[in-house]
C-alpha cells in the first residue's frame, strides 16, 4: 500500500508505519508545500492529513478531492474504542435525544487555539452528529495567557441545523494532553468520553486511556471505512473555524450557508 502524509511533523506517523512489509510512504509534506502529497494522491496512494493551521479553502478542497475515499484526516480521538462505544449507544437511544455537547481540550501545540485545538473537539461532534451541517457559530478569544499574538484562549459555539447546540473551551497550556473530553447530553441522560484520562498511582498523575495514534493508524490502514473524518467532514470543520474567526474579530454569530 502507498501511503502520503501531509502533516508539520510527518514523522510522528512514519514512525508508526515503518516497519510494516506492506506499506510504502511515497511521499509526506507540509501544507505550505503541500504538492508532492497531492501528485501521490492523484496517483492513487492513501492520504493521511492533519488540519492545516492557515490555507486557502480551494487547496484544501484540492486534496481533499485527489485523496477521495482514500483521504483520513488526523483526529486520534475518534478512533478510541471507548469513543465507539459511546456513539453506539447514542446511536442506540440510551440518553434519548441529543440535545447538547460540551468539550474541553488544552494543548500545547504552537498557534491560535481555533486551529490546533477547535477540529479535534468538532471532529468528534460531527461524528456524533451523522455530519450534519452548522448553522450558526460564535465565538470569543483572547490572546492574554502566552504572550502570543495568536489567540491562546477560545470559547467556541455551534449551532446545528437540528437543533443541536456544541460548546466548546478551547486553551493553550504547555502541559496540555491535546485529547479532549466531551459530554453529550440527551433528553433522558448523559455521557462523557474522556480521550486522555488520568491515573492516579498515588504518587503522580499520569496521562492513562488507550493508544490512540496506534488506533488511527490501524483504521488508516484498513480497508473499511474508518471512524475518522474523511474529506468531507474536514471541510465541514475546516468551515466552521473559518466562521469562528470571523465571529470573534466581529463579536457577532456567522450564519453558515
Amino acid at each position: 500500500m502507498k501511503v502520503a502524509i501531509l502533516s508539520a511533523t510527518p514523522e510522528v506517523y512514519a514512525e508508526g508505519l515503518r516497519g510494516r512489509p506492506d506499506v510504502e510512504v511515497v511521499a509526506t509534506a507540509g501544507w505550505d508545500a503541500f504538492e508532492p502529497v497531492l501528485r501521490a494522491a492523484e496517483a492513487g496512494a492513501r492520504v493521511l492529513c492533519e488540519y492545516p493551521s492557515a490555507v486557502k479553502e480551494t487547496d484544501l478542497k484540492a486534496v481533499v478531492d485527489a485523496g477521495g475515499d482514500r483521504l483520513t484526516f488526523a483526529s486520534p480521538a475518534c478512533h478510541g474504542e471507548a469513543f465507539a462505544v459511546v456513539r453506539k449507544g447514542i446511536a442506540d437511544g440510551g440518553i434519548g435525544e441529543l440535545t447538547t455537547i460540551l468539550g474541553s481540550l488544552d494543548t500545547s501545540a504552537d498557534g491560535g487555539v481555533l486551529g490546533a485545538a477547535a477540529p479535534h473537539l468538532l471532529d468528534l461532534a460531527d461524528a456524533v452528529l451523522g455530519g450534519e451541517p452548522a448553522q450558526q457559530v460564535y465565538a470569543q478569544t483572547n490572546s492574554v495567557l502566552g504572550g502570543q499574538s495568536a489567540e491562546s484562549a477560545a470559547v467556541l459555539t455551534v449551532r446545528y441545523r437540528s437543533g443541536q447546540v456544541a460548546s466548546f473551551d478551547l486553551r493553550r497550556d504547555p502541559a496540555g494532553t491535546g485529547r479532549p473530553t466531551v459530554t453529550l447530553i440527551g433528553d433522558k441522560a448523559s455521557v462523557q468520553y474522556d480521550a486522555g484520562p488520568k491515573l492516579l498511582d498515588g504518587v503522580d498523575d499520569a496521562l492513562g486511556g488507550e493508544d490512540l495514534l496506534s488506533l488511527l493508524l490501524r483504521d488508516f490502514l484498513s480497508e473499511g471505512d474508518a471512524p475518522a473524518p474523511n474529506g468531507e467532514a474536514a471541510l465541514r470543520t475546516f468551515r466552521i473555524i473559518q466562521a469562528a474567526y470571523e465571529s470573534a474579530q466581529t463579536g457577532q454569530p456567522v450564519d453558515l450557508a
